[in-house]
């Protein structure tokens, strides 16, 4: 694989719970193809699942983009949504401002950004309310 990688890249659409999952299932199954160790794949499919599930619960729209290099994996996920105000707040374990009926499906414990910082050897996130939100990760291969 060249310093260029391959460059994998999904819409997303906010409220589409059918489709939930696809994108970082697919990032999953390349990943096994070209050789990925099970231990990155592994926190790279938790970490892209979490961002892609808070596109889906949160925005109006986004994108998750996955670039594989020879050393890493990068994820980014840019969305427009509502952005969020306090990312301290968000970044606590069990906040969530995902109303009831998420909740009732499932969804919507306040685990989504914990685990993506946990999982990616590298997190940032930005935000602006009332225009979306930008999360990048890096899972290093070694």
């Amino acid at each position: 694989m060249s310093e260029q990688g391959l460059v994998l890249e999904f819409s997303l659409q906010g409220s589409n719970f059918e489709s939930a999952g696809e994108a970082s299932s697919k990032i999953k199954r390349v990943l096994q193809q070209i050789g990925v160790r099970s231990d990155i794949i592994r926190r790279v499919a938790i970490g892209s699942y979490e961002a892609e599930m808070n596109v889906i619960i949160h925005a109006y729209r986004g994108v998750i983009k996955a670039s594989v290099y020879s050393d890493r994996t990068e994820i980014v996920i840019d969305d427009e949504g509502p952005g969020i105000a306090d990312i301290q707040l968000a970044m606590q374990e069990g906040y969530s401002t995902a109303p009831d009926y998420i909740r009732e499906m499932g969804f919507g414990a306040g685990m989504g950004l914990p685990n993506m910082a946990r999982c990616s050897d590298e997190f940032d996130l930005q935000s602006t309310v009332g225009a979306g939100t930008k999360i990048r990760m890096i899972f290093h291969h070694n």
